[in-house]
């Protein structure tokens, strides 16, 4: 638990002292200066084929602590790796961290993945879970415009067992159009939807291989 928490509270600690030293936009040409609530989303804009059946009666998705940068509504860059700024303008309507992990279930629920799909704290039991990290989220702008850079880490759970059952690691770029904060959202959703694009063969290749499912 003291190594989990020195975990978060390290980047959490860099996030801190930005804040403090004042917030830098990289906003560019004349537009002015007002503040802009972006949405993450899915940005996978082909239809979802669903499933003939559900492999499952039911699947938990857990949202897990990762990067701060993903616990803030700010959206971070980069210029220069590790350091991190925020956009002075700009803000998520939604902290990544919660909403990754609903967007994830849409996807799924489209899918036709399981029966149910929920996210802990809904009124829904399951004896697998999947848990959602998100290791790293911020627009790289190193070389402009840049890049949505993205990184997330899933792991499938056997809550019977209390045991992992697989793990996989999804890292995805998407080039900017621009090096501002709206082009940086739009990239970052379509980072999202590849990375789901990803994360889905991978989860049914690993669940076709469970036993079958019994109730409790």
């Amino acid at each position: 638990m003291k190594h989990a928490l020195k975990r978060w509270l390290g980047p959490l600690a860099l996030l801190v002292g930005l804040s403090l030293a004042g917030c830098v936009s990289l906003e560019v040409g004349n537009e002015p200066a007002k503040q802009l609530h972006l949405a993450l989303r899915d940005g996978n804009l082909a239809p979802v084929q669903r499933l003939p059946q559900p492999l499952l009666p039911a699947l938990l998705i857990q949202a897990q602590p990762g990067t701060a940068l993903a616990d803030t509504l700010s959206l971070a860059y980069t210029r220069s790796d590790p350091v991190f700024g925020f956009y002075q303008f700009a803000s998520w309507t939604d902290r990544p961290v919660r909403l990754l992990p609903r967007l994830l279930q849409q996807r799924l629920e489209a899918r036709g993945l399981a029966t149910a799909v929920g996210v802990i704290g809904d009124p829904l039991r399951s004896d697998w879970l999947l848990a959602l990290r998100i290791d790293a989220m911020h627009h790289d702008v190193r070389s402009a415009p840049g890049s949505a850079h993205l990184a997330l880490t899933v792991e499938l759970f056997d809550r019977r067992q209390q045991r992992r059952l697989a793990q996989r690691h999804i890292v995805v770029d998407v080039p900017t159009e621009r090096a501002d904060s709206t082009a940086a959202a739009q990239a970052m959703s379509m980072a999202v939807g590849r990375s789901f694009d990803e994360l889905l063969p991978w989860l049914e290749a690993e669940l076709r291989q469970l036993p079958a499912p019994t109730g409790r």
